[in-house]
C-alpha cells in the first residue's frame, strides 16, 4: 500500500491533480486524498480549486457537479460504474412529469441527482445546507426531488412550510429502522445517537442528534459523550473511530453500507491519474442551466 501512496502522490505533483474524497470512501482513500468531506465541502472545494486535474473519490453525481462548477477543468472518476442508487430514482422526464403537477411551486433538488435533474430545478442543497438554503426561499410550499425523507426531515425544522416531495429514497439508510435504534440503545444505554436525515424520519425522530456526514463528525468533535450509535453509511464510524480513539463508535447494525461508495481503490486512483481515464463530460447547454442552481446553494451557504 505504501508503494500506492508514493505513487499517487508524486503523480498528483507532476500533473497539479487534486484527491477529493467523500466521507463515504473506503477509508484508506484517505491516504492519499487532499480533502475528505461531505457533497456540500466537496463541491465548495471543486468551484475554488487552481488544480488542472480533480479526481474525485465518489460517486457520478458528485464527478459531474464538480465538472459542472469548474468546466475548464479535467474531472476524472476512479471507478467509471459507481453510481447513485437514489439519483437513478429520478430522470429529465420522471422529473418534468413531478413538476406538471405543481408547475408554479420552486423545485428544489439534493446534490444526489443528474446534472439534468439539476438543470430544470432553482435550487440546490446538500444535507449539511438543506434547512438554511430551503428557508432562504421564503417560500410556503416547494417541490424537493428525489429524496423524500430528507425533503420531510426539512419540512420538520422549518415548521412553516410544505414540502412535496417525490418518492425517492436512499436504500443504504433506508435498512436503518427504527427497531435498530431501540436494540442498539438497549446494547449501549449510554451511547447518544447520531443519524443522517436520508434516514426514514420514525428513525430521525429518535435520534438525538441529525445532520451530516460533516455534521456528525463536528457533533463528536464538540461531544463530551464518549460514545455514540452512528446511524449512517460505514465509512462515517470507520474515520471516527480512527479520529477519536478515545470514545467509542457503534454502527446501528453492521451491514450500512453503499455498495457504490466502495467501489473505488487505491489502485483505480492510480490508474486514472496515469492514465487520465474514465473522464466526465457534461454538456454545455445542461451544464448552464445546472450551474445555476448550484451556484445559489453556495451563495446561501456562505
Amino acid at each position: 500500500m505504501r508503494e500506492l501512496v508514493e505513487k499517487i502522490n508524486k503523480l498528483k505533483k507532476e500533473k497539479n491533480a487534486v484527491i477529493l474524497a467523500h466521507c463515504y470512501q473506503p477509508v484508506e482513500v484517505d491516504l492519499v486524498a487532499d480533502y475528505v468531506g461531505d457533497s456540500l465541502h466537496l463541491s465548495q472545494v471543486a468551484a475554488d480549486t487552481d488544480a488542472d486535474i480533480i479526481v474525485f473519490a465518489g460517486v457520478y453525481f458528485m464527478a459531474q457537479t464538480a465538472k459542472i462548477l469548474s468546466p475548464d477543468k479535467k474531472v476524472l472518476l476512479p471507478q467509471i460504474k459507481a453510481g447513485c442508487r437514489m439519483a437513478d430514482m429520478i430522470d429529465y422526464e420522471r422529473l418534468l412529469e413531478f413538476k406538471s403537477q405543481n408547475p408554479d411551486l420552486p423545485l428544489v433538488c439534493y446534490v444526489n441527482s443528474t446534472a439534468e435533474v439539476k438543470s430544470v430545478c432553482d435550487l440546490c442543497v446538500t444535507s449539511s445546507n438543506a434547512v438554511r438554503v430551503v428557508k432562504s426561499l421564503n417560500a410556503e410550499k416547494i417541490l424537493f426531488v428525489p429524496d423524500t425523507y430528507l425533503g420531510k426531515w426539512v419540512e420538520k425544522q422549518l415548521g412553516n412550510i410544505e414540502i412535496i416531495t417525490y418518492p425517492g429514497f436512499c436504500p443504504t439508510h433506508l435498512q436503518i429502522r427504527p427497531k435498530d435504534i431501540e436494540n442498539a440503545r438497549k446494547e449501549h444505554p449510554k451511547a447518544l445517537v447520531l443519524a443522517h436525515p436520508e434516514c426514514h424520519m420514525a428513525v430521525s425522530d429518535m435520534a438525538d442528534y441529525v445532520g451530516s456526514t460533516t455534521g456528525i463528525m463536528n457533533y463528536v468533535a464538540k461531544s463530551d459523550n464518549k460514545s455514540f450509535i452512528i446511524a449512517t453509511e460505514q465509512g462515517v464510524v470507520d474515520r471516527l473511530k480512527r479520529d477519536y480513539p478515545d470514545k467509542e463508535f457503534y454502527p446501528v447494525k453492521d451491514n450500512i453500507v453503499c455498495p457504490n461508495m466502495k467501489m473505488t481503490s487505491l489502485e483505480d486512483i492510480l490508474n486514472v491519474l496515469e492514465n487520465e481515464t474514465n473522464e466526465i463530460h457534461v454538456d454545455d447547454e445542461i451544464a448552464k442551466k445546472a450551474v445555476t442552481c448550484i451556484d445559489r446553494m453556495l451563495e446561501a451557504s456562505k
